[in-house]
């Protein structure tokens, strides 16, 4: 059986699919699945063994000069048409996706008008499943999944991801053990202040952990390179004789020993990487948090306007810490008390605290 999956965007609601996947793989045998995705994630889909090819889409370019990519969009579907397929699944439910599913040619499933994120969507698809919204989003997919392609939803709450890492080695510039900083994200408010960062990789550092601060644009670099300034200089400040000898002379020691901010940005593939072998994660709501996740690395996730219950990255050592906000969505705070208050909960100590506790080590 093979089938065409439409899952473009964001990095989070990719991640979000391969528990479906792994469900479906282990459910009919021979199963084949090939992917449409945006360009800018085209990396991630082959990390799963039943993916057998990936299309990527720019439709985001195409969206804003359809015509002057007109040749680009012909050419797309053509190729995808070369092949029949048993089924095509809509995992998106919005309008951009239908747009797609509707040019295509095959028996198309997605969700009904009460289920699909843009009800307009489901106007485009030969079968319609119902799926409750109010559930997070890892398990309405694997509704999805299970009800279009026929198979009893597995009742475990186990979920495994099944990505095909085994063969991943680590990347040369780093130093076990290492912490990994995923401090870059989309919102200012979802951001978590870099005092805090700092005072957290001192703290790290103290106890010979080596860190890790990569980056996804220039404003997210000097982030980096601020903050390992900064914990360099408190390192330096807070040393005694009897202190660690890996700090007694910052003065003449290469930042990298300890403190890595890569040159370069780091593909996807290389992200994952260096998330894969890393001791621990402390991350904000970023789409980084979901390969973590699926890699079963010990992770801290900071939500400071973000709810976790529905989107947030999960796996099986994932740990939480919710702001009083969480839950509100906030892209722009209308008050220095309601900036405050959304930090309450995401003390440093509040992170080593969690970071420390045996559940977020649970294998």
């Amino acid at each position: 059986m093979r089938i065409l999956l439409i899952k473009m965007s964001s990095m989070g609601d990719v991640f979000h699919t391969f528990p479906a996947l792994s469900d479906a793989q282990a459910a009919i045998s021979n199963l084949k699945v090939d992917w449409i995705v945006e360009k800018s994630f085209a990396e991630i889909p082959a990390w799963h063994p039943v993916v057998v090819k990936v299309y990527p889409i720019e439709l985001r370019k195409w969206r804003k000069h359809p015509w002057r990519y007109r040749a680009d969009i012909k050419a797309f579907f053509a190729q995808i048409q070369q092949h029949n397929y048993d089924l095509i699944i809509d995992a998106q439910g919005l309008l951009k996706s239908a747009w797609v599913m509707r040019k295509l040619k095959g028996k198309k499933v997605g969700l009904d008008w009460s289920s699909a994120r843009e009800p307009l969507a489901s106007w485009f698809y030969d079968v319609k499943v119902a799926v409750d919204k109010n559930q997070h989003a890892i398990w309405r997919l694997r509704e999805l999944f299970a009800t279009a392609l026929g198979y009893p939803l597995p009742n475990s709450q186990h979920i495994e991801y099944g990505l095909n890492t085994q063969s991943w080695q680590p990347l040369e510039n780093l130093q076990q053990p290492y912490v990994v900083f995923l401090h870059g994200t989309t919102w200012d408010t979802k951001l978590w202040p870099e005092e805090r960062w700092g005072e957290l990789g001192q703290k790290l550092a103290e106890q010979g952990l080596n860190l890790v601060m990569p980056w996804g644009n220039i404003e997210e670099q000097q982030r980096a390179l601020r903050m390992t300034e900064n914990i360099q200089k408190a390192l330096k400040n807070n040393l005694h004789p009897e202190g660690h000898k890996a700090w007694s002379n910052l003065d003449s020691i290469n930042t990298h020993k300890f403190i890595w901010v890569p040159e370069q940005q780091l593909s996807l593939n290389e992200m994952a990487r260096c998330l894969k072998f890393a001791q621990s994660v402390v991350s904000v709501d970023t789409g980084l948090s979901h390969v973590a996740a699926a890699l079963d690395v010990p992770m801290v996730v900071l939500y400071r306007v973000t709810d976790p219950l529905k989107v947030g990255a999960m796996g099986k050592k994932v740990q939480y810490l919710n702001s009083p906000l969480a839950s509100q969505y906030i892209k722009q705070f209308h008050s220095s008390e309601q900036e405050k208050t959304s930090l309450a909960g995401l003390s440093v100590q509040q992170v080593i605290s969690t970071w420390q506790n045996p559940q977020s080590l649970r294998s």
